[in-house]
């Protein structure tokens, strides 16, 4: 009996403790209203504290907190507002609650890495954010998306928004543009190699002819960047041993220095043009090695209501 006494004043002191920790749980929402200050919203800051006491209600309080999280959001861009220190903490308590709420993400890290006030200006809390999310939804290729989106747009990390779109563009059943935009990356970050694997494998699994004429349009353009540096690197040693640039390719066909007048990869012949105050320049790219930047913008306006600077 005495046991049995012992092991009920156990759990009734566990009861207690959980009805205390419930009410005030109840006590931190109930303070999550539109016009809250910032410490009342921040009740209850600890996603494990939250977690250990919603009592096996983690959807429930995910979707209260979500929905407190986009409110609290609106309200602040709609005044303008430069300080936005609660909609990372809401964010992350959202998450580790329902690590599978997609949305939560999806918006999420739009609302915390724009410049205030389109947004709170915290790219790397946006970051972290969606990893979390790549973490526990490995198969969602939107959350690779937003992650290359953001390494782009705010931070202008081209290598890693190259990477970030390369791993969505594996998951199964990623949308194929995703190819595109890890080719376009690692083409701004000067990995000619990356860039030329991604254009490669876009121009032999795309089943749209403009993607593919796409692709094959930056394919050119990486061989012409290849061939314009190696041609760079004939003119510069010229100078160096003659103390002048050559006149013309044919000059440096004639001297043995080139096999024959370089073309570009539309067998257009490239053009050296000396130029006394900035050197010598190359050109020879066709044209349509240059409209890439316009597809791509018009693309990603089509496909998801928005595009790029």
């Amino acid at each position: 009996m005495r046991a049995s006494r012992q092991i009920t004043a156990v759990f009734g002191v566990l009861l207690i403790a959980c009805i205390a920790g419930s009410v005030l749980l109840l006590r931190g929402l109930d303070r999550l209203r539109s016009h809250a200050t910032l410490e009342e919203v921040l009740y209850i800051p600890s996603p494990k504290a939250i977690k250990r006491l919603s009592l096996g209600y983690d959807g429930l309080l995910a979707d209260i907190y979500w929905t407190r999280a986009v409110q609290y959001f609106g309200n602040k861009h709609n005044v303008g507002a430069e300080n936005f220190n609660l909609l990372a903490p809401l964010l992350e308590i959202t998450t580790a609650l329902d690590p599978h709420l997609v949305v939560a993400y999806e918006y999420g890290s739009n609302f915390l890495a724009p410049h205030p006030p389109n947004g709170a200006g915290m790219p790397d809390r946006a970051i972290k954010l969606d990893e979390f999310g790549i973490r526990n939804n490995p198969d969602e290729w939107r959350l690779y998306y937003n992650l290359g989106f953001i390494y782009y747009t705010e931070l202008h990390d081209y290598a890693h928004a190259a990477d970030a779109f390369a791993r969505g563009s594996r998951v199964p059943h990623a949308h194929p543009f995703l190819k595109i935009l890890a080719g376009q990356m690692a083409e701004h970050a000067g990995d000619l190699q990356t860039a030329r694997a991604m254009w490669s494998l876009t121009y032999d699994t795309a089943q749209e002819k403009s993607i593919r004429a796409n692709a094959a349009a930056h394919l050119r353009a990486l061989q012409v960047d290849e061939d314009v540096s190696a041609l760079e690197a004939v003119v510069v040693r010229f100078r160096q041993k003659t103390g002048q640039f050559p006149a013309s390719f044919g000059e440096l066909v004639r001297l043995g220095w080139l096999r024959g007048i370089p073309v570009d990869p539309l067998r257009h012949p490239y053009k050296l043009m000396a130029d006394g105050r900035r050197g010598t320049s190359l050109r020879g790219c066709p044209s349509s090695c240059h409209r890439t930047k316009t597809y791509l913008r018009h693309f990603l306006f089509a496909m998801f209501g928005s595009f790029p600077a």
